[in-house]
């Protein structure tokens, strides 16, 4: 097993306590370059000499990364490099409860790995001692630049000792970084694993470049899933709605995906990175906070469904595959508004996409780029479908030919509605004194929430009114 140029390079030079500057491309070990040197520096509790350290338990070393993944993703490499040194890691990052890292503190660490903001809110409340601190290390502090976070620096910078060593490791150096390095960093040396004129990308990713409708997008990417050779996949979206939608759609299309993003706490993000490193997932959705710091082998395509913002987007995000001298592919969606955009990256990186081609779901070159089998659909669950009946033909012709019912109303045995009068009259004259006689049968019976008395006329059944006249008399004269 050999060392990465940067490693080769960094560390003969960060042993001997001297401040630099590293830059290479992401996926070269930077890790471990920083991480053997602070592992070497410090003084565990199984050393002679940790009884007469100043402060025995007190943080020794402090790396500030940008994000949480990778914060966590450093923090568990340097307790896998410290299996034998047995030093002792704690990972700080918000959006956890503070119990565990407080009780951690009290009982002492070495090395402590954390996000900006977490880490200044122990250090204000005096849970996290910083005046003992041998070895700073800034992780991507271009990506600090970006998220907003170099005023935090400055103030963690600030309650640490002046003659402590200082490392700064990027991709990339923009002016912001420069100067932050040139007011902290004493006589840096300036280590480049690269030449100058090579690209930032790794040689070893396929980059391909694409003009896609949007509303075409998850089709396309759903076929780009059964391409060949196709293990773990990450998918880069802009937005957090973006990013779960595609999450949503693809498992819908019967596909195994996660997503992370900002609307997510804690806990679901690394729920959903465990995941993806087990391989019960094997499709990673998510925003630029994962863009950084996720390490996971095996992940042979990475997926930008929207045009990234700039080129230091860019290359962090490809450069999740083709990792450790690894092959990767990595596939880019340009949308017709965004290809003013595309051109200012494609030419700062000097790549050679600048009209990037017309590409749809059905595009011959896409099966052909990729490798997918021309009987590749856009799901691989197909939808439910209706059980076959073979006799379902029999029963449509029985129901065809099944006598009408008559759906005509009825009022005590009379047709009642909008159907003829005279019909009416006629079924009533029809049913007789029998119907009269089952109707008061069946009104007797009833447990109808009301009764109606019906009067009768002089033509029909019943007594009259003359008749009721003279009985009434009667009575009159009989009383």
């Amino acid at each position: 097993m050999h060392p990465f140029p940067i490693q080769q390079m960094a560390i003969p030079v960060a042993l001997t306590g001297a401040d630099l500057i590293g830059q290479a491309r992401t996926g070269t070990g930077k890790t471990l370059a920083f991480g053997t040197t602070i592992l070497q520096r410090i003084v565990v509790p199984s050393d002679p000499d940790f009884e007469f350290l100043a402060e025995p338990g007190a943080p020794q070393a402090l790396v500030v990364a940008p994000t949480r993944e990778l914060a966590s993703q450093v923090g568990k490499d340097l307790q896998t490099a410290s299996a034998r040194r047995k030093a002792r890691v704690l990972t700080i990052y918000g959006g956890v409860a503070y119990e565990d890292q407080l009780s951690t503190l009290k009982s002492g660490v070495e090395v402590v790995v954390g996000t900006p903001g977490r880490l200044l809110d122990l250090a204000d409340r005096g849970a996290l001692d910083l005046a003992h601190v041998k070895v700073l290390v800034l992780d991507e502090a271009d990506e600090m630049l970006d998220l907003g976070f170099l005023p935090d620096v400055e103030r963690i910078l600030a309650k640490t000792p002046e003659l402590r060593q200082t490392m700064l490791f990027s991709a990339t150096m923009p002016s912001a970084i420069v100067s932050l390095a040139r007011r902290h960093l004493r006589h840096p040396l300036n280590i480049r694993a690269e030449s100058a004129h090579e690209q930032h990308t790794v040689p070893t990713t396929a980059q391909f470049v694409y003009q896609a409708h949007d509303l075409d997008k998850p089709e396309i990417v759903a076929r780009i899933l059964q391409a060949e050779s196709r293990d773990r996949v990450m998918i880069f979206c802009r937005t957090k709605r973006s990013a779960q939608r595609l999450t949503d759609d693809l498992v819908e299309r019967g596909f195994k995906a996660a997503s992370i993003h900002g609307d997510l706490s804690q806990v679901v993000r690394e729920k959903a990175l465990r995941r993806f490193r087990e391989g019960s997932v094997d499709i990673l959705v998510a925003t630029d906070v994962a863009a950084r710091g996720i390490d996971v082998s095996g992940v042979t395509h990475v997926i930008n469904n929207e045009c990234p913002d700039d080129e230091n987007t860019y290359v962090h995000r490809i450069g999740r595959t083709g990792r450790a001298g690894a092959s990767g592919v990595a596939i880019t969606f340009v949308d017709w508004a965004d290809l003013t955009r595309w051109k200012v990256i494609n030419n700062a990186l000097g790549l050679p996409f600048e009209e990037p081609q017309e590409t749809y779901s059905t595009s011959e070159h896409l099966y052909h780029d990729q490798g997918i089998d021309h009987s590749a659909k856009g799901r691989i669950v197909p939808q439910r479908e209706q059980p076959h009946d073979d006799h379902q033909p029999d029963r449509d012709r029985r129901r065809r030919d099944r006598p009408r019912r008559n759906r005509t109303r009825l009022r005590n045995g009379v047709p009642v509605g909008d159907g003829d009068a005279a019909t009416s009259e006629a079924a009533a004259s029809e049913a007789g004194p029998a119907s009269e006689q089952s109707t008061d049968t069946e009104a007797t019976t009833s447990s109808a929430p009301r009764r109606r008395r019906r009067r009768r006329s002089s033509t029909g059944h019943g007594t009259s009114a003359s008749e009721a006249s003279s009985d009434e008399t009667a009575s009159d004269g009989a009383a």
